[in-house]
C-alpha cells in the first residue's frame, strides 16, 4: 500500500488568454502522506485549485504524472474515486429541501446506505438542524452540509478547496475542528487555504507553492523551524538611542510598543554586544521565531525564496 495519498511529479498546466499563455502549474512535485491534515498553501493564482482539479480529472494536465493512493490518474481514477471526497466549488443543494432530505437524495445517487445520512449529520454537528431547510442555513452550516455530503461514501481522502472562505470566526472554528477530527480518525485531509493561522492550528504537514512551483513541504514544525529565529524583541531604557546604534550596525529596527523589533542578527548575543559597546544595557531580549504565516510570506513574496525547503525534495 502506498504511503502517499497524493503524489505528483513535474506536473504542468498552462492557460491561453488574451494576454498570451499563462502558467497555472509548472513542474509541481507534491507529496501528501496518508493520514492526518495536510495544508496546501499558496497565494491566489499560485495553482492550488488547478492542481486539485487535475487530480480529480476536471482539468487535463499537459505533462507530468499524478497518483492517488499509488494509482495513476486520470487513467485509473475510476478505481480510486470511491475513496475520494472533494469540495472544489460551492456545492449545490435544493434550497427548499431540508439538510437531511438533500443528503438522502445524494446518498441514493452515489449508492450510499440511507443509514449513513444520520451518521454524517452527527459527524458534522448538524443532527439538531437536519430538519431545517437548506436556504435557512448559515454559511458555516452550508459548508458543514457540504462536508457531510463528501462523507457519505466514507472516503479515505477528503479534498477541501478554501473551505473557510467567507465564514465568521465561529464557522472557521467548527470547520477546523471537523477537519482535525477527520485527520485523527486516520483519514487524509488536503485543505487548500490562505488563512495561515488556521492551517497552522490544524495541519500536520504542509506544502507551500508559488507561481505553480513547490517552495516548501514537510511537517509544520520542520518547515517553520528551518527558518530559525526571525527577529528579537529588545527592551532598553532609551529605545530611540538604541535604534540608532543598532541601525548603524547594519540591523533592521522598528518600534514595537515600548520595545524594539530587531532583525538581521544571526545571534541575539550580537545585539547585546553592539548595545553594550555604546553603554546601553538591555532589560529584555526575546527571540521571536517564525510562524507559518511569516514563512509563507517570505517564500511567496516577489523575489522570495525560490528553492524548495523542508523535508525531502525532488
Amino acid at each position: 500500500m502506498s504511503q502517499l495519498a497524493i503524489e505528483t511529479t513535474a506536473l504542468r498546466r498552462t492557460y491561453r488568454g488574451r494576454g498570451g499563455t499563462r502558467v497555472g502549474v509548472e513542474g509541481l512535485d507534491l507529496r501528501v502522506p496518508v493520514g492526518g491534515v495536510h495544508g496546501f498553501l499558496g497565494p491566489n493564482g499560485s495553482g492550488k485549485t488547478t492542481t486539485i482539479r487535475m487530480l480529480l480529472g476536471l482539468v487535463r494536465a499537459e505533462s507530468g504524472t499524478m497518483r492517488l493512493f499509488g494509482q495513476e490518474v486520470p487513467e485509473h481514477l475510476p478505481d480510486v474515486v470511491g475513496r475520494v471526497g472533494a469540495i472544489v466549488e460551492s456545492p449545490r443543494f435544493f434550497p427548499t429541501f431540508t439538510g437531511r432530505r438533500n443528503l438522502e437524495l445524494l446518498a441514493g445517487a452515489v449508492g450510499a446506505p440511507r443509514a449513513r445520512v444520520g451518521e454524517v449529520l452527527e459527524e458534522t454537528g448538524l443532527a439538531g438542524r437536519d430538519r431545517d431547510r437548506y436556504k435557512g442555513y448559515s454559511l458555516g452550516m452550508k459548508q458543514r452540509l457540504a462536508i457531510a455530503a463528501t462523507l457519505l461514501k466514507s472516503p479515505d481522502l477528503l479534498i477541501f478547496d478554501e473551505p473557510t472562505n467567507g465564514l465568521d470566526p465561529a464557522g472557521i472554528r467548527d470547520i477546523r475542528r471537523t477537519m482535525r477530527r477527520l485527520g485523527d480518525e486516520g483519514r487524509t485531509v488536503l485543505v487548500s487555504s490562505h488563512i495561515l493561522a488556521e492551517v497552522e492550528q490544524v495541519a500536520d504537514t504542509v506544502s507551500i507553492i508559488g507561481r505553480g512551483r513547490l517552495l516548501a513541504e514537510g511537517r509544520v514544525a520542520d518547515v517553520i523551524g528551518d527558518r530559525g529565529v526571525r527577529a528579537v524583541r529588545v527592551g532598553v531604557p532609551d529605545p530611540g538611542a538604541a535604534a540608532a546604534v543598532l541601525t548603524a550596525a547594519g540591523l533592521q529596527v522598528r518600534p514595537e510598543g515600548p520595545a524594539l523589533h530587531v532583525t538581521g542578527a544571526d545571534d541575539p548575543a550580537r545585539i547585546t554586544e553592539v548595545l553594550a559597546r555604546a553603554g546601553i544595557f538591555v532589560h529584555e531580549l526575546t527571540p521571536l521565531r517564525a510562524d507559518l504565516e511569516s514563512v509563507f510570506l517570505d517564500l511567496t513574496a516577489p523575489g522570495g525564496d525560490a528553492q524548495p525547503t523542508g523535508g525531502e525534495q525532488r
